[in-house]
């Protein structure tokens, strides 16, 4: 019995001693990685020149009037206006970057190098910073190339495969955290396909593996040191969550900069919404799946290919479309004037159509209302773009009659959105009275919702009628 007891206590102390062990052997060790990787990185260092008058301008410009201190301001402003402009101030910021090429070509995010008049680059351990030029930069998915203007060989690191990343899967970053040079951080990978508004191409990789102001631009690695995403994003009030810029998405995107200094898109021209589980029960689709078709702009690729508004559109090349994320991110990525083959949905049937596509246009997508006939014009309110709804539209909602506003998009942090209208409402009345047109919405939002400080709207929703109150800015 004595000896039994021996032997068990002995054990007893044999696995709380190799515990520990045990544990520390199943974590990865980051000391090779951070050592190899980290040459690689950049610290991005940028200098914009403000004009000091402009900044007192927009200091006038949004200064409230009916103060005791107008006067003060009158006779200050009187002064400024006649005064010589003054000496431009330099404005600097930090972010990070990585070297993609022996001769120097370097990944970073739009937003780090937007509007920099200098930009210079310096690496880990040495002293001496680099002049870089901006080759190109793609605002939709804040992506940007820059060259480093030297002779020399630089250590580089290579893309790897985001699309085989997985949840619960070993990362580390590497950035300049609040200009902290080269500082690594080790974390997992939370989910993927997150959509957070920040573009019309979200995809991003969240991470728990700390990202902070200054992470910007840097890499996101798995173990064996290839980079799966490009840090780009935090959310302020939210602690261990960061987001990245898949690495699938952003080798095209950096391909085409590096050969053409710009960014070319597929474009279908259409305006699309989601399908929910309602929509898919009233167009008789066997799940919530698809995109789909709000509106077709003339003369543009959908039109061309005999794509109506009330068609889903469920699959491109044979690989379902999941939602109308999915669509946009899909349609982008082929280059124009290659024809694809769609699987629509129309009639509770589905339907093989061919379309040559074009290529998307940022600057005719913000002028939108240019391109469609002038009873279906948008226009933009508070965050939300909305437009009259066709009758296609409105049986596929199955509302009793085509007349209202149709929502088909709603600004991040806007008033629409903290008010909770969403894309694919429709706007029956304002303030107790029928809106047909954005002419219509438009009076009533500068005349008795403005008298009002709110705005009261009857919305048709899933078939339902709901009201939204968006309480309106006193300026």
């Amino acid at each position: 019995m004595h000896k039994r007891l021996t032997n068990l206590l002995a054990l007893f102390i044999m696995l709380a001693i190799s515990a520990p062990a045990i544990a520390s052997a199943a974590l990865p060790e980051f000391t090779e990685l951070a050592a190899k990787a980290g040459n690689a990185v950049v610290n991005i260092h940028t200098v914009k020149l403000v004009k000091q008058t402009d900044q007192m301008k927009d200091f006038f410009k949004f200064r409230r009037r009916g103060t005791p201190f107008d006067e003060f301001f009158d006779q200050f402003e009187k002064h400024f206006k006649n005064a010589p402009d003054a000496k431009p101030r330099k404005e600097r910021s930090l972010g990070s970057g990585f070297i993609i090429s022996s001769d120097g070509y370097v990944v970073t995010n739009n937003h780090v190098i937007a509007e920099a008049d200098e930009i210079k680059v310096k690496l880990q351990g040495e002293e001496e910073s680099y002049d870089a030029e901006l080759i190109g930069r793609d605002p939709e998915t804040d992506l940007a190339l820059l060259k480093i203007n030297t002779k020399r060989n630089f250590p580089t690191l290579k893309f790897g495969d985001s699309d085989k990343v997985k949840v619960g899967q070993w990362v580390m970053a590497i950035g300049n955290p609040f200009g902290l040079d080269h500082s690594v951080t080790a974390g997992i990978i939370s989910a993927k396909g997150r959509i957070i508004g920040s573009g019309p191409f979200d995809d991003f990789i969240q991470t728990d593996a700390s990202i902070n102001p200054g992470n910007s631009g840097g890499p996101l690695l798995n173990l064996d040191g290839e980079v799966i995403g490009i840090n780009t994003a935090i959310i302020a009030s939210g602690q261990g969550i960061g987001f990245a810029i898949p690495a699938t998405m952003a080798k095209k995107v950096i391909a085409q900069l590096r050969d053409n200094q710009k960014v070319s898109r597929g474009w279908l021209g259409v305006t699309i919404q989601a399908v929910d589980e309602n929509t898919a029960k009233a167009l008789g689709l066997p799940k919530a799946y698809g995109a789909l078709i709000a509106s077709v702009i003339p003369d543009q690729p959908a039109q061309k290919a005999g794509i109506k508004a009330g068609d889903v559109i469920i699959g491109i090349e044979g690989k379902e479309v999941k939602d109308s994320s999915d669509l946009l991110r899909t349609i982008a990525s082929f280059t124009p004037g290659k024809k694809i083959d769609l699987t629509i949905w129309r009639n509770s049937r589905k339907k093989k159509i061919s379309a040559t596509l074009g290529e998307r246009d940022t600057k005719m997508l913000s002028q939108g209302k240019n391109q469609q006939p002038e009873d279906q014009q948008s226009d933009a309110f508070l965050g939300m773009v909305v437009r009259p709804v066709t009758s296609e539209e409105a049986t596929a909602m199955g509302l009793a009659e085509a007349k209202g506003l149709i929502v088909t998009e709603v600004a991040a942090g806007s008033l629409a959105q903290e008010s909770e209208v969403r894309p694919g409402d429709v706007i029956t009345q304002a303030n107790q009275t029928r809106v047909l047109t954005p002419k219509d919405l438009k009076e009533i939002i500068e005349g008795d919702a403005k008298d009002k400080g709110v705005l009261l709207l009857l919305i048709q929703r899933q078939g339902q009628s709901v009201f939204r109150t968006i309480s309106l800015p006193k300026d």
